[in-house]
């Protein structure tokens, strides 16, 4: 049978490098940086707003002064917490909405004639939400949670088609390189739009607005760069595909439910990639966590202001480019697995070092943010290539499925352990370095992982070095 490498051609494999662009920015601008500084804040306002009204003295402190995000009761869903919680809690909501949506995405790419066009559908859903964000201001945050919420279903369901054209557009020994350039090159597409967005945001009085207006902006502007860029994409990705026929009278959401149920069962007889996929599940909640609270971390407990805390993550944002490529030829050299255990010691470090770092001492926080950098992309870019080594022949849109919706189940758990124990303890310092477990539970698993037998197990030929 001829290579999936064989056939592809430069064409299509920079079409899949452009989407990691296209949807960088939603990652690195809109969850971590300018929704995790303005959403709590704008919550919290708004509840103050409302204490002016009604007299309601839930953002008072102990002493009865005004106070803190953390003395600042606000409502969501329902729901009532202290407003520094918010950002937390509405990630974990944000997850837990995916996994009851992206079987969805599996089913229509399995069944569509046209993957491409599945792809763009999810894709210019997420970016029409991301970009609606531009309403989170005052009484409408709630608006503008909900939206984000949307922008994930849409942002999780292009990556189940996304991941699954790996297969496509390279054979077992390309898959670690395109990856990680893959992953790279998205991470040099979300700094340039975030500089781009930081430039107009640090000097928004030389465009006449104001600082939450121009937070407003950088939501819009993520959005429509996130929809422009799909569009080279999605033209340039290969078109074959043999679709699975749907049962005549079944929808498509009901076949989704049910080829995701089928995979599970079907996945039994490959246990050790249900074991790689469970030690991806553990550690990528750790990362997931840390990238997306880095910047309330920075802020609430180490004192940094709003520009600080942007460059910063911008630095990650082009270190993370470097390393993602580094991890490609590291891989290239000693296999997959052994990147991928290297990088999650580092993930440790990192983490350990963070807890350390003391209130406004920016040398230390930048020297945390270089190791994030150098682990960031590659972590997940590897994990990405090795699992669809496990994938059986003819299964990668039901396996990413799995993958991605097994993510996102998870992935609320960070997030929740997060905001709990800065809930509990009052500080963020001790939440943050919580976090480790995820990585040192990850390593081990990973390191018991024979990934070498489970891509035969797969019916697939191992890559020579791994």
């Amino acid at each position: 049978m001829t290579l999936a490498g064989t056939r592809s051609t430069k064409r299509e494999r920079w079409g899949w490098y452009f989407y990691d662009w296209a949807n960088s920015p939603f990652y690195s601008s809109t969850t971590t940086v300018f929704g995790a500084l303005s959403m709590s804040p704008v919550a919290a306002a708004d509840a103050k707003a409302n204490i002016t009204l009604n007299g309601d003295r839930a953002c008072l402190d102990a002493a009865g002064h005004p106070d803190t995000l953390n003395h600042c009761d606000v409502t969501l869903f329902g729901l009532h917490f202290p407003a520094g919680s918010v950002w937390g809690y509405l990630l974990s909501v944000a997850t837990v909405v995916q996994v009851l949506v992206l079987p969805i995405a599996g089913a229509v790419a399995d069944r569509s004639h046209n993957k491409r066009r599945i792809l763009g559908g999810f894709a210019f859903l997420g970016a029409a939400a991301a970009a609606g964000m531009f309403v989170l201001t005052g009484s409408d945050w709630q608006l503008g949670a909900a939206l984000f919420i949307v922008a994930n279903i849409g942002y999780g369901g292009s990556l189940v088609v996304y991941y699954s054209f790996l297969a496509d557009i390279g054979g077992p020994d390309e898959r670690d390189g395109i990856s990680a350039k893959g992953w790279a090159f998205g991470y040099l597409g979300g700094g340039l739009a975030l500089a781009l967005q930081l430039g107009f945001y640090l000097k928004h009085d030389l465009f006449g607005v104001d600082q939450d207006l121009a937070v407003q902006i950088c939501f819009l502007t993520s959005g429509l760069w996130w929809a422009a860029f799909t569009i080279p994409a999605v033209r340039r990705l290969p078109r074959r595909h043999v679709p699975v026929d749907v049962a005549p009278g079944r929808s498509v959401l009901r076949a989704g439910f049910t080829e995701l149920r089928q995979t599970l069962v079907a996945a039994k007889a490959y246990p050790l990639t249900l074991a790689f996929l469970g030690s991806y599940l553990v550690f990528t909640d750790g990362i997931n966590t840390v990238v997306t609270v880095s910047a309330q971390y920075g802020k609430d407990e180490l004192g940094f202001g709003n520009s600080v805390l942007i460059v910063t993550i911008l630095v990650i944002q082009f270190v993370a480019y470097l390393g993602g490529t580094l991890h490609g030829l590291v891989a290239r050299r000693i296999g997959a697995k052994r990147t991928i255990l290297g990088s999650l010691a580092v993930w440790m470090v990192v983490l350990g070092g963070a807890y350390f770092v003391q209130p406004r001492q920016m040398l230390q926080f930048l020297a945390v943010a270089v190791g994030i950098g150098l682990v960031l992309g590659g972590t997940n870019a590897l994990s990405r290539s090795l699992f669809s080594q496990m994938i059986p022949a003819g299964k990668d849109a039901q396996y990413y499925s799995l993958y991605v919706v097994g993510e996102r189940g998870t992935s609320w758990l960070g997030p929740l352990v997060f905001a709990g124990v800065g809930q509990a303890t009052g500080s963020f310092r001790l939440a943050i370095v919580a976090l480790v477990v995820f990585f040192a539970v990850g390593l081990v698993l990973v390191w018991l992982v024979p990934v070498r037998r489970a891509i035969v197990a797969a019916g697939n030929r191992p890559p020579e070095v791994l």
